[in-house]
C-alpha cells in the first residue's frame, strides 16, 4: 500500500512538472505573436490573442473552483478559528520568505531584501516557525515579490494574457517567473531531498484553501457585479500585477545591477525603462477610479487563481 501511495505521489509530482514545462512552452510561443502588445497597452486593454483556449481553460477553472475549491474554502472559513487561519496564514508566508528575499536580491533592491531577510529571521525563530508574524508587529509587513516581478524590472514585457491550467490568470512573462520560483524554491528542493511529499501536499492544499477563504465575499461580488466575469477577472489580475510592480518602484527601486552584457543598445533600453517607470507614476491616480473593484484587487493577490501553490509542487 506505501508504495502504491508512493508511485502515485510520484506521478502526480511528474505530471505537475511536466505542467510547469508546459506553462513555459506557452509562454515562449505566446511571445512570438506578441507584437501588437505595445499598441493595445496604449489603448488600455489587455493583450489577449488566446482568448479562445483561454476562455475554455477559464470555464475548467471555475468548474473546479465551484465544485471543489469554493467549498472547502467555505468549511475551512467557517469552522476553522481565525486565529488557528492566522497562524496557517502566517506559516505559509513565511515558507515564500526565501523566495521573496531572492527576488528582492535579483532586483538589485537591497532595501527590500532587508526588509525580507529580517522578516525571515523574526518569524522563522521569534516566531515559532513562522507561525506568528513577528515582523509584522515591529514594523515589517509581508510584501510579496515574485520573479514574474523581477523579469518586469528588468524590462521585460508582460506579453500575452494567459489562463493556465488550475493555476489561473497569468501571462507569459508570469509564466515564466512561476516556474522558475517553483524550481528555485528552497523549501520545494529540501522536500524533494527529503522525500516528504506529504508535507509539499498539505501546503498545497493549505495555501489553496487559505487564500480562498479569504475573498469568498470579493469574488462573489466580483461574479454578481460582472456582465463578462472572465474579462472582469482579465482587468483585475492585469491592474493587479501592474500596481505589484509598481509598489516596488514606488518604494525608490535603485538601479539594477548590470547582470551582464546585453548588447549595444542596453544603455538606451535602460533609459527607455526609466521613461516608462515615469509614465506609470504619473497613471497611478486612475487605477482608484472604482472603490468597490479597488478593494477587491487589494483583497485578490492570488485569489484570482485556485493557488495551486508553485512553491509546494513536488
Amino acid at each position: 500500500m506505501d508504495v502504491k501511495h508512493e508511485c502515485v505521489g510520484r506521478l502526480a509530482g511528474r505530471v505537475l512538472r511536466a505542467g510547469l514545462i508546459g506553462a513555459v512552452a506557452v509562454a515562449m510561443a505566446a511571445c512570438a505573436g506578441s507584437s501588437d502588445e505595445e499598441g493595445f497597452e496604449n489603448a488600455g486593454q489587455v493583450y489577449d490573442p488566446l482568448e479562445t483556449p483561454n476562455r475554455l481553460i477559464f470555464a475548467a477553472n471555475d468548474a473546479v473552483d465551484t465544485l471543489v475549491l469554493r467549498p472547502l474554502a467555505v468549511v475551512y472559513r467557517d469552522w476553522v478559528p481565525p486565529v488557528f487561519q492566522d497562524r496557517v496564514e502566517d506559516f505559509l508566508r513565511n515558507l515564500r520568505s526565501p523566495i521573496i528575499l531572492a527576488n528582492e536580491l535579483l532586483q538589485g533592491d537591497w532595501e527590500g531584501a532587508e526588509h525580507a531577510w529580517t522578516r525571515l529571521y523574526l518569524n522563522t525563530t521569534v516566531g515559532v516557525g513562522g507561525l506568528i508574524d513577528i515582523a509584522e508587529i515591529h514594523g515589517y509587513p509581508f510584501r510579496n515579490e515574485d520573479f514574474g516581478q523581477t523579469l518586469a524590472v528588468w524590462g521585460v514585457p508582460a506579453g500575452p494574457y494567459l489562463v493556465l491550467p488550475l493555476i489561473g490568470p497569468s501571462n507569459a512573462r508570469d509564466a515564466v517567473g512561476f516556474v522558475a520560483d517553483t524550481l528555485a524554491d528552497p523549501v520545494r528542493i529540501a522536500v524533494d531531498e527529503l522525500d516528504a511529499e506529504e508535507f509539499s501536499h498539505i501546503r498545497l492544499g493549505l495555501t489553496a484553501v487559505d487564500a480562498r477563504s479569504r475573498t469568498l465575499e470579493q469574488t462573489d461580488e466580483l461574479r454578481r457585479s460582472s456582465v463578462d466575469y472572465y474579462a472582469t477577472i482579465r482587468s483585475v489580475y492585469s491592474q493587479f500585477r501592474e500596481a505589484e510592480i509598481r509598489d516596488g518602484e514606488a518604494r525608490e527601486a535603485p538601479t539594477i545591477p548590470d547582470y551582464g552584457d546585453f548588447g549595444e543598445g542596453a544603455e538606451e533600453q535602460q533609459q527607455q525603462r526609466q521613461r516608462q517607470q515615469q509614465q506609470q507614476r504619473q497613471q497611478e491616480q486612475p487605477v482608484t477610479q472604482s472603490t468597490a473593484q479597488d478593494d477587491t484587487i487589494s483583497m485578490l493577490p492570488d485569489a484570482l487563481r485556485l493557488n495551486l501553490d508553485p512553491m509546494g509542487v513536488q
